[in-house]
């Protein structure tokens, strides 16, 4: 008894696990984030250097290669966070059971040309943008950009669907080849409103589009 008493005062061993994260590392990456979702909506992948991204961030070189091996890497990281931030701006107007699905999706669209507008259309969409780039593009980078394409448009299949079954839309449609539609158009409607820095493509798209779906 007396072997267990005295064991019980011996201070347990800590115990192992992940190490915290730095704050401040944290504060780094996303600034990291943050220049190079402003300068690739708005410039593109090619036309952005390391050193640009810097500038704006005020993050050192030494800073962005501890957060990132290379700028294909960076490039992965941004798409990431891009599609991570749109996918979830597009559910937060699908997921909006008190409204028709074709007034969900009408709702996304009007909230995406308010958001190109905030900058005075100067920036695109990231995706659009380095889809015009796949040329130069490591294949890994162009392949997650597909993947990311392919996720908005079964969102947007998901929402179509529902207005099928809600008599918005006529059962010859298939869903599946509107979202594409969609998503074909839309990033074609964005370059063009971002080109000409004005809404009015965008308009135009849309417009021809749920012309289209209602008939």
């Amino acid at each position: 008894m007396s072997d267990i008493v005295s064991n019980n005062t011996n201070p347990l061993p800590k115990k192992r696990g992940r190490p915290r994260k730095d704050p401040l590392d944290q504060i780094a990456r996303q600034k990291l984030i943050r220049a190079g979702l402003i300068s690739l909506t708005e410039h593109g992948y090619s036309a952005v250097s390391v050193d640009e991204v810097l500038t704006s961030s005020g993050i050192t070189k030494g800073s962005f290669y501890h957060h990132f091996k290379s700028k294909a890497d960076y490039g992965l990281a941004l798409i990431e966070a891009y599609h991570e931030y749109f996918a979830a701006k597009m559910m937060a107007w699908f997921e909006q059971s008190d409204l028709a699905p074709l007034d969900r999706l009408r709702g996304f669209v009007t909230d995406a040309e308010a958001g190109m507008a905030k900058y005075a259309f100067r920036r695109g969409c990231l995706v659009g943008n380095l889809g015009q780039e796949m040329s130069v593009l490591p294949a890994d980078v162009s392949e997650r950009l597909i993947a990311v394409l392919e996720d908005w448009q079964r969102r947007t299949a998901s929402c179509l669907r529902q207005a099928q079954h809600q008599n918005q839309i006529s059962q010859k449609h298939d869903p599946d080849a509107l979202a594409a539609f969609f998503w074909i158009g839309w990033e074609g409607a964005v370059l063009r409103a971002k080109l000409e820095r004005n809404p009015e493509p965008l308009r135009c798209f849309a417009a021809g589009f749920f012309t289209l779906v209602s008939n």
